[in-house]
This record gives structure tokens, C-alpha cells and sequence, in this order.
């Protein structure tokens, strides 16, 4: 039997580059692919990928066509993809009375639509093969709405329920999907926010996500049992679904979480000055 082949968005930086070294290292065949190639090339030189066992593609997910010819080129060297890890995403804070009509379009794109095309491609993949697993990342405020980034969040609310949906349509023919959704992670996205101030929110839990807690996750829960939703961590998803589920509580603990997420952007901000 073959190696499992996993087929990676956004493995240049963060989350994604993360998970590909993990697969690597695991032993599998890894298509990695980015809009990034160039980077993407340069960190698999970096880090000596071997050619026989990862094959980076350059892939713009917004695009049909793009994803149909990086996916017909990963099954040139496996007869199968096994997993899909739609990783890539996209999110710029901002209140929506001054955002610019481009950022709804891109948020949608790249979150929504570039994610739905990877699923429709891979679903087609592996239905006929009765076999396969789908993962898509998405985020507690896909759970509860968090206001300053209302785009990413609306975003994220569309890949939570179009994959808890996609997991029931998929089971009756073995193939299993699961979205993940993590609070804040310290990547490039993270940092982005750091000087936005609409981004407060973002920074108000008492402890950020590594890299290594969500590969950690993967490996542990998604590879090895068939859940459609996993939240990291648990304690905050639940804070979260009751907000939802309780819209006025999240307008009254709404400027608390503010208060707390500033005074965090604040240390952070001023341990990178004491840093330079």
C-alpha cells in the first residue's frame, strides 16, 4: 500500500507550512501548494523537501481552473488524493462603514468560494473511490460573531456551516469531513492585527494558539476518529456558541473582552519595540 497523499492550501506560511512539515515528517506524499510559489520553492530548498516525496504547486484558490490543473498535477505522481487540507485564508480588520467594496469581494473569494471549489473537486475525487477525508479551517469567530472583523467572521460562519453540511452529504459514501476551529494563532494573520484597533477582540483571550497546538489537534483528533467539528480550545468554543446562541450577552461582555483585548495588543506591541 502507498504512502497516504495529502494535498495542502496556504503551505507557505503559518498553519499551512506547519501541517506540510508535520505530513512530511509523518511519511506522506504531500502536494503543497500556495499562491506564494516562489516562497514556497525557496522554503522547500530551505528545509531539503525531497522531490520524490513532495510536489509544490502554485495555486490562486480563487480560481476554478487553477485548482483543477494543480490537482490533475499532484495525481501525475500518486494514483489518489487521501486529504484535503483547505488551510488558506484571508482577513484584514476594519469596520464595514469604512471598508472599501474590494474587501467583501476578497474576503469571499479566498475564505468562501476558493474553499468550496478545493471541497466540490475533491468530493468528486473521492466519491467514487468510497474513501477520503476533507478538512477546512475555520475559526471561533466562524462560531461567534466578533465585530471590527465582521468580513473574516461572516466568512468563517459560511465554511463552519458549508462543511458541517458537506460532512452530511459525504458520509454515506466514506468520506469524512471536518472543520476546525481555533481561536487566535500566532502567525503572520495574527500579527497583521496587532496594530488595529478594531482587531481588539481578536487578542482578548488569555492565551494565543501555537502552530503546534492546531498539529497537534490534527494528528491526535482529525486523522484518528471521524468528528465533523473540532474547537481548540474546547473552554473558549463553548464561551463562544453561547454568545451566539445569546446575542445580547456577546453585546454585554462585548466591551469587556475589548477593554482586555487592547491591553494585550498594548504588550505586544511594546515587547516588539523592547525587541528591536
Amino acid at each position: 500500500m502507498t504512502e497516504p497523499h495529502v494535498f495542502l492550501t496556504g503551505s507557505a506560511s503559518g498553519v499551512g507550512l506547519h501541517l506540510t512539515q508535520r505530513f512530511i515528517d509523518a511519511g506522506y506524499r504531500v502536494c503543497a501548494t500556495d499562491i506564494q510559489f516562489d516562497h514556497l520553492q525557496e522554503l522547500a530548498q530551505e528545509r531539503g523537501w525531497s522531490d520524490t516525496q513532495v510536489r509544490c504547486l502554485p495555486l490562486d484558490i480563487t480560481k476554478p481552473e487553477a485548482w483543477q490543473e494543480s490537482w490533475s498535477k499532484a495525481l501525475e505522481s500518486a494514483p489518489r488524493i487521501d486529504l484535503l487540507f483547505n488551510v488558506a485564508g484571508y482577513l484584514k480588520p476594519g469596520y464595514i462603514h469604512e471598508t472599501p467594496m474590494s474587501e467583501i469581494d476578497r474576503h469571499m473569494d479566498i475564505n468562501v468560494k476558493g474553499l468550496i471549489y478545493g471541497c466540490q473537486l475533491a468530493a468528486r475525487h473521492m466519491k467514487p473511490l468510497g474513501n477520503g477525508r476533507i478538512v477546512n479551517i475555520a475559526s471561533l469567530a466562524g462560531i461567534a460573531p466578533i465585530p471590527g472583523i465582521a468580513l473574516y467572521s461572516a466568512s468563517k460562519f459560511a465554511v463552519r456551516g458549508f462543511s458541517l453540511a458537506l460532512a452530511q452529504e459525504l458520509r454515506p459514501y466514506g468520506v469524512t469531513v471536518t472543520v476546525i476551529c481555533p481561536d487566535a494563532i500566532e502567525t503572520p494573520m495574527l500579527e497583521l492585527q496587532e496594530s488595529y484597533e478594531e482587531a481588539a477582540l481578536t487578542f482578548s483571550g488569555p492565551k494565543t494558539l501555537t502552530v503546534e497546538d492546531v498539529g497537534d489537534l490534527v494528528f491526535r483528533e482529525v486523522l484518528t476518529k471521524e468528528k465533523p467539528e473540532l474547537i481548540l480550545p474546547a473552554w473558549r468554543g463553548g464561551l463562544a456558541k453561547l454568545g451566539s446562541a445569546l446575542p445580547q450577552l456577546s453585546f454585554w461582555l462585548g466591551s469587556t473582552l475589548s477593554r482586555s483585548g487592547k491591553a494585550s495588543q498594548a504588550r505586544r506591541l511594546a515587547k516588539k519595540r523592547q525587541l528591536r
